[in-house]
């Protein structure tokens, strides 16, 4: 009762308030959040429809407005000149933190230009979420979601695979596969940690070595979080190439140059580059 209280009596300074919301169970809010957005004169969502869910189990009156990447743009002017006339309004996404891999950042910044206090309401996050579970390093580097074209994420990798840290990914499920056929080729000997529909009620999570883990037989339903490992101890690493390699190899070799497979089997495995050169000379020969 005495946090009641203390909320009730706390009056909010105006300005634009970045809300975290639940990634799934409509629970996993926090009470400073749901007062912060009944004070909002409104709220900046993706989806009216997702966040009507949450603001009518909640009680929440205040009026929202439709704030996706195809519209924030056009309302900056309108949003800008709210605020200037000293109002509370907050951003919300459909699940997670704003401007983390959601819409937000656009209007931050705008708001940063105008010299408009923004506020962060912590709250549920799925990166800390899986990074938490995962028996991983804590050191972690959040990647985000893939681009859309494979040249970019290849580029990406290569740099991404000398990071001696645990690596955190947000992926649709329709791209899935794809991207763990790629993750083989850049990060053989780590573990992986596949965490789907996260504090939802068929949550899953998916754990193994990255060379073993299996493809999705049917598309599964909502976006992944994925958590790679970090590097394994090249000392218990194989000093040859095993049939898993040459297999990735034979891949490998129809999108990248010699050069580039050498170098990224050889910076993951113990095995010369000259062996690696040679057994890549020896597929595109047999062609």
């Amino acid at each position: 009762m005495i946090l009641q209280r203390e909320i009730k009596n706390n009056k909010l300074k105006h300005g634009l308030y970045v809300v975290s919301t639940p990634i799934g169970n409509l629970g996993d809010i926090t009470l400073r959040a749901i007062e912060v957005l009944n004070q909002s004169e409104c709220i900046l969502c993706e989806d009216t429809r997702v966040s009507k869910n949450l603001l009518t189990k909640h009680n929440i009156q205040s009026k929202l407005i439709s704030n996706h990447k195809f519209n924030e743009k056009k309302n900056i002017s309108k949003i800008i000149t709210m605020l200037k006339s000293q109002t509370i309004i907050s951003i919300i996404s459909d699940a997670g933190t704003p401007a983390i891999s959601d819409p937000g950042a656009i209007i931050i910044n705008e708001c940063v230009k105008n010299d408009i206090d923004v506020f962060p309401i912590p709250g549920p996050s799925a990166v800390s979420s899986a990074i938490s579970i995962s028996g991983f390093s804590e050191k972690h580097y959040f990647y985000g979601f893939f681009p859309q074209k494979n040249k970019d994420i290849t580029k990406d990798f290569k740099i991404l695979s000398n990071l001696n840290c645990s690596i955190v990914f947000y992926i649709s499920p329709q791209k899935v596969n794809n991207a763990i056929q790629i993750m083989k080729n850049f990060f053989s000997g780590r573990k992986i940690l596949i965490c789907r529909e996260m504090s939802k009620f068929y949550e899953e999570y998916i754990r193994g070595n990255i060379d073993d883990i299996k493809l999705f037989e049917k598309t599964p339903k909502g976006e992944l979080t994925i958590v790679l490992s970090e590097k394994k101890d090249n000392k218990n690493i194989s000093d040859y190439l095993n049939e898993s390699d040459k297999k990735n190899i034979k891949k490998m070799i129809k999108t990248l140059s010699v050069k580039d497979i050498t170098d990224l089997i050889s910076h993951n495995k113990n095995v010369s580059k000259k062996e690696i050169y040679q057994y890549c000379l020896k597929i595109i020969n047999e062609k």
